[in-house]
């Protein structure tokens, strides 16, 4: 039998510090480690916080270090002693699980069906009626923006008018993550898994961000087990398949597939036609049909991308004083450059209201709350939420790791500030102009 290989532990730190820098810690000298047995090398640290860490962002550096050093195959454990037994919380700890706000225009009223979404629709529907009976998990996926954030939440409003009894749990994979990762440093884990397991609907949002997140992953293994059990309602929502999801473990994906898998196409034309006359009527504006036909021909992208051109359109007309015709939805769209022009990107958004407002860019993804600062920052994410195809999650990462709901009371509180303040709403119609004809 070959012998195990020797390894020296302050050569591993030195050969994991060299490689990368930006993830080694201080306290990485107070780890405990055994030679490798059978393959594996364990190594233990005091607090679950560093193990989860370590599992979470330096499984594969210690295995190439490993590697690198012995020549052999080496595989990585990490532990801790505490792990599974944590100090009670004190009392001046915030929940364990962070609720997040369902937003009340996403209603099945507002959800317009169409042949892209109908079964998505119909499962949400039957999944109303039969809680935890029917389809469980429902699973549903589709590319950014094209509404199953709508239909989701929708499913949470319809459950939580029907049966007031029922605990309704909404999160996105990004809150599930952090309140997890919170709960091992602040000693919550019982009442964060029992705040979860209580739930008689869990509806998780974009789960494809549980990748590369082992420790969340087995989480969520163990809290679906529970639910599925008891008969409770599990909805999850990516923008790919299970299997689709990269390193996702094939127990999860597994699970993900034992219900019913339903992916939300992009709209057709009559149906992207019908959004547009409901979302202008939700605005309390009325869009002649020959306009809304000329957008829905040319607008062939996702719904978020119908919602920007409809708002420029609105903002044009009522602002700029331009006739609600063909002509000026044909001059916006003219301009938009939406298909032959690249993508618009956040940092394009982020440098032009900078530079509007007098501001540093670091100031503007910094945590400063004073309104000179904050304000910039609201009106950036509402120019991303309407001008570009990104996820609440995905544009809270780009304004320094903020969470779904800041990026969602930011669009809400400059959709409502706009209405009242001239001047803002010029500054919007200025800047969207400038954003979409950038490089023209």
């Amino acid at each position: 039998m070959p012998s195990e290989p020797n390894l020296d532990w302050g050569r591993l730190l030195d050969t994991v510090r060299a490689d990368a820098p930006q993830l080694y810690r201080a306290w990485f000298t107070t780890m405990r480690f055994s030679e490798p047995a059978r393959g594996e090398l364990a190594i233990e640290v005091s607090d679950p916080t560093q193990a989860y860490y370590l599992r979470e962002h330096c499984r594969e550096l210690f295995v190439r270090a490993a590697m690198k050093l012995t020549g052999h195959l080496v595989s990585v454990r990490f532990s801790s002693p505490q792990e599974f037994w944590p100090a009670p919380p004190p009392d001046n700890l915030p929940p364990a699980l962070t609720e997040l706000p369902l937003n009340p225009d996403y209603t099945f009223e507002q959800f317009v069906v169409g042949p892209s979404n109908r079964l998505a629709h119909a499962a949400c529907m039957a999944v109303c009626n039969q809680l935890g009976m029917l389809y469980n998990p429902l699973f549903l996926h589709g590319a950014s923006g094209l509404g199953k954030t709508h239909v989701l939440q929708a499913t949470c409003f319809a459950i939580q008018k029907a049966r007031p009894e029922a605990r309704v749990v909404y999160l996105t994979c990004e809150t599930f993550v952090n309140d997890f990762v919170r709960a091992i440093g602040s000693g919550q884990w019982q009442p964060f898994r029992e705040a979860l397991r209580r739930a008689d609907l869990l509806a998780i949002d974009d789960v494809q961000f549980l990748a590369n997140r082992e420790s969340s992953q087995e989480e969520l293994f163990h809290t679906f087990n529970v639910l599925y059990q008891g008969r409770k309602q599990i909805i999850l929502t990516a923008d790919s398949a299970p299997s689709d999801i990269p390193t996702l473990e094939d127990r999860l994906v597994s699970r993900f597939n034992w219900g019913l898998v339903v992916q939300i196409d992009t709209p057709s034309r009559e149906t992207r036609q019908a959004i547009l006359h409901k979302k202008a009527r939700l605005r309390g504006a009325e869009i002649p049909d020959e306009v809304v036909d000329y957008i829905a021909e040319h607008v062939d992208g996702n719904i978020r991308l119908l919602e920007g051109t409809l708002t420029r359109l609105i903002t044009e007309t009522t602002l700029g004083g331009k006739p609600l015709t063909v002509q000026t939805a044909r001059e916006i769209l003219s301009t938009s450059g939406s298909h032959n022009q690249k993508p618009l990107q956040i940092s394009e958004i982020l440098e032009l209201v900078s530079k509007h407002y007098g501001i540093r860019l670091q100031e503007l993804l910094g945590r400063k709350r004073t309104r000179s600062i904050s304000h910039p920052r609201q009106l950036a994410m509402y120019l991303a939420r309407r001008l570009t195809p990104l996820s609440l999650e995905e544009i809270g990462m780009h304004f320094g790791g903020r969470d779904h709901s800041t990026v969602l009371h930011a669009e809400r509180s400059i959709d409502t500030e706009r209405t009242t303040d001239p001047d803002l709403a010029a500054t919007l119609t200025q800047l969207t102009s400038r954003l979409l004809t950038r490089g023209r």
